[in-house]
């Protein structure tokens, strides 16, 4: 058995996920949360690590048997001949997001304490993000400086 990727139709992943696992099939889909901004609310949401792709640990013969399923778009192929993603490389995701599950989201507003690096014992108010980035307004300097995502903690 081993551990292939399904493609999906869009935003099906936890149906397919449900019905996978109806059927008895070991299948693993990624989920992280994030903050999802509309005009009236902040709210957090989980959302597929990886949008239209679920894992699934079966058999080859046996993959071709889950095309038949609602949802499913087609199997992911590499070479040929269905993609195979090794036991470590999903071990590697599912640490990554336990890692990452236990770190605030950071949104404009925010206050952030600076944990590492050259401002490392300054605090700032965030005035934007991006993916790896914030751009944080220090009152004490009167700067505005970039700092990366992995530097910065969320004051409570």
């Amino acid at each position: 058995m081993s551990w292939f990727v399904l493609y999906t139709s869009a935003r099906a992943e936890k149906r397919v996920e449900e019905r996978l696992v109806q059927m008895g099939v070991e299948c693993y889909l990624p989920i992280h949360k994030v903050k999802r901004i509309w005009s009236d609310r902040v709210k957090v949401v989980e959302v597929p690590l990886f949008s239209s792709y679920i894992f699934v640990n079966c058999t080859e013969h046996k993959i071709r048997e889950l095309l038949l399923v609602y949802g499913v778009s087609r199997i992911v192929f590499y070479l040929g001949r269905p993609a195979v993603v090794r036991d470590a490389e999903i071990e590697a995701i599912r640490e990554f997001l336990l890692l990452a599950e236990n770190r605030e989201i950071i949104t404009n507003g925010d206050e952030v304490d600076i944990i590492a690096g050259p401002f490392e014992t300054h605090s700032g108010k965030v005035i934007e993000v991006n993916h790896k980035w914030a751009k944080l307004y220090l009152e004490e300097l009167g700067a505005k400086i970039c700092v990366s995502l992995l530097e910065l903690n969320k004051r409570k």
